[in-house]
């Protein structure tokens, strides 16, 4: 995972005074997220009368997921709104990363192993059209001809485009929906809409705030779209409360249920830490897909692959050593394993990149949601269900499969104390 250090809060504007008057010291603010209490009926105005109140220069606004906004606060602003009964709670704007480690750039096959692997062009046959995904990361390569790159919006330089700048986030969609054309790779659902919503910077960090903005574009623009599934290949600490992050003031819990109350299925990244998965978030959250990764090197169950050549100490057919797991029968009901160790994707300016990590195995799992629900001209086996529907199905085919296409690691082949759940299945989707 790509780590920087925490942003701090904006610098603050000094005028020049006088010889004659005194030189007040810039007051210190810090980055959070307020979070409006339910129920308020004018939660814009009330926005508006908090801010002038306060004095407060607004970051992002949330209409959608959850009532609220994004500031730099001081402790007196901090005090002030906690204190006011028109704000539910005030929550840190906290550092979020890209779930994934950059390797160096390696040629690739045509349909990579990995993707063979979960069933994806099985036969050499490009599935029908799959429902289109909003890739919450680093952006997309809007003009890599492999990709059909749609623009979402950009929650870190907001007005512009969501140009990725990074390279992380091409290497995601390439995995999700990568053309059929001949040339670079193939995607699990080849030339699925991928909506670029750019949450992540140039190093592949972003905060809380960015992630807010995020799901509130996809909430309130992804039904009109078509839009079914979202990946966030992202990571931060945090745990899952059991309540939709109202008991314990965490406004990304709150903002995913909201969205998967709205018909979003999100798929997301379990993380590079080899620890169970359950103080990692987004993964924790129960009502989404949380993805482990494996190891795959020949596109073929039966560990006859030859060893990893980019990632020391994995093997194929093998759970991914940095993988993060299930510690619990709870985290464990809503796991699913896919390829995350040296896969090959798009790349930011064309050409080839190689990545390992569970932000590599969650698009597989995304594409193979969207391809799932299909298009209302070619509707799927999960069409016209709701968000844990798809997952129940995703997984309840991941299992069927696994007497002929697991690992070692998966629900018939357990490791002690870890659960990384069944590979995901998309042949037949």
């Amino acid at each position: 995972m790509i780590r920087v250090a925490a942003a701090t809060g904006a610098a603050l504007a000094i005028t020049a005074l006088s010889a004659w008057e005194a030189v007040a010291a810039p007051v210190a603010a810090s980055p959070y997220v307020v979070v409006l209490e339910d129920g308020i009926t004018t939660p814009d105005g009330t926005i508006d009368e908090l801010s002038a109140r306060f004095g407060l220069r607004l970051k992002n606004r949330y209409d959608r997921v959850l009532d609220g906004f994004a500031a730099d606060l001081t402790a007196a602003q901090l005090s002030g709104l906690r204190a006011d009964p028109a704000v539910a709670f005030v929550q840190p704007d906290a550092v979020v990363a890209a779930a994934g480690l950059s390797q160096p750039v390696v040629a690739g096959e045509t349909v990579p192993p990995g993707i063979l692997r979960v069933g994806g062009m099985s036969g050499g046959l490009t599935r029908p059209a799959a429902a289109p995904v909003a890739v919450l990361d680093s952006g997309l390569d809007m003009a890599n001809a492999d990709l059909v790159a749609r623009t979402g919006t950009n929650c870190v330089k907001p007005g512009t485009p969501p140009q990725d700048d990074s390279g992380h986030g091409t290497n995601v969609g390439g995995i999700i929906g990568a053309r059929n054309s001949g040339a670079g790779v193939t995607g699990v659902a080849p030339a699925t809409p991928l909506y670029a919503v750019k949450v992540l910077g140039r190093t592949g960090t972003g905060t809380l705030s960015q992630i807010l903005c995020g799901i509130n574009w996809v909430t309130t623009y992804g039904p009109g779209l078509g839009i079914g599934v979202a990946n966030m290949s992202v990571t931060g600490a945090g745990a899952d409360d059991g309540n939709c992050g109202n008991t314990n003031n965490d406004a990304w819990h709150k903002a995913l249920c909201a969205s998967v109350a709205a018909g979003i299925t999100w798929v997301v990244s379990a993380g590079n830490a080899g620890v169970g998965f359950e103080k990692t978030i987004p993964a924790a959250y129960r009502e989404v897909l949380t993805v482990t990764a494996m190891s795959d090197t020949d596109g073929l169950p039966g560990a006859a692959g030859k060893v990893p050549a980019c990632k020391k100490g994995e093997a194929d057919d093998r759970y991914a050593a940095f993988s993060n797991y299930a510690a619990t029968t709870a985290s464990a009901g809503h796991a699913i394993a896919a390829p995350g160790t040296c896969v090959v994707s798009t790349k930011l300016g064309g050409g080839l990149s190689t990545y390992n990590g569970t932000s590599q195995a969650a698009p597989h799992v995304a594409g193979a949601a969207a391809a799932c629900i299909g298009t209302p001209a070619a509707p799927g086996p999960c069409a016209g269900l709701a968000p844990a529907g798809v997952a129940a199905r995703l997984r309840a085919d991941a299992t069927a499969a696994a007497s002929t296409s697991g690992f070692a690691g998966d629900l018939l082949r357990p490791v002690a104390g870890k659960t990384f759940g069944p590979l995901v299945a998309a042949a037949t989707y």
